[in-house]
């Protein structure tokens, strides 16, 4: 099944590739850090003109639900701290959801054609949590934070990405 990880590595690199891409455009300027392998987010973008900076983590699945473990939300946060000079600073889920949906029946993998959606949300703190949550983003975007396995449906604004307006 190493196959399998080294396709799922590729499709979250090539999200990755295509946001840094889409954002180093006009006013801002964006980098890929390497992600979990590193203990960075994903990407951190900034439009030094605006004041504004994106720590962002990127997911990519063909399953209906999407996760983002506590400790990449921590770091994402990190990030928005240590750079304090930015006015506005924002911790950024990028969900992608893939065009083919990944199922199990009776023991078979199937893929089934589907829309393909992204969608981006704010994630905002009033001050650092003793423990982050796992958060959960489903195939129509609704957004679930889970804590000790407890989940609570929460409503994670959008974020408009610059390459969208």
């Amino acid at each position: 099944m190493k196959w399998m990880t080294n396709i799922r590595r590729s499709r979250g690199y090539n999200f990755e590739y295509r946001l840094v891409k889409q954002l180093n455009s006009g006013e801002w300027i964006a980098r890929r850090l390497g992600g979990s392998s590193t203990g960075l987010p994903d990407i951190v973008a900034v439009n030094n003109t605006d004041s504004i900076l994106l720590s962002i983590e990127a997911k990519t699945a063909t399953s209906n639900s999407i996760y983002v473990p506590h400790d990449q939300i921590d770091r994402c946060y990190l990030i928005t701290q240590m750079f304090e000079a930015y006015q506005d600073r924002y911790i950024i889920l990028a969900f992608k959801f893939m065009r083919k949906q990944r199922l199990i029946v009776k023991g078979e993998i199937k893929y089934l054609p589907r829309k393909t959606k992204e969608y981006y949300k704010i994630v905002r703190f009033k001050k650092k949590p003793k423990k982050f949550p796992i958060i959960k983003c489903n195939y129509n975007g609704d957004t679930y934070a889970i804590y000790d396995s407890k989940i609570k449906k929460v409503k994670l604004k959008n974020y408009l990405m610059p390459f969208n307006v």
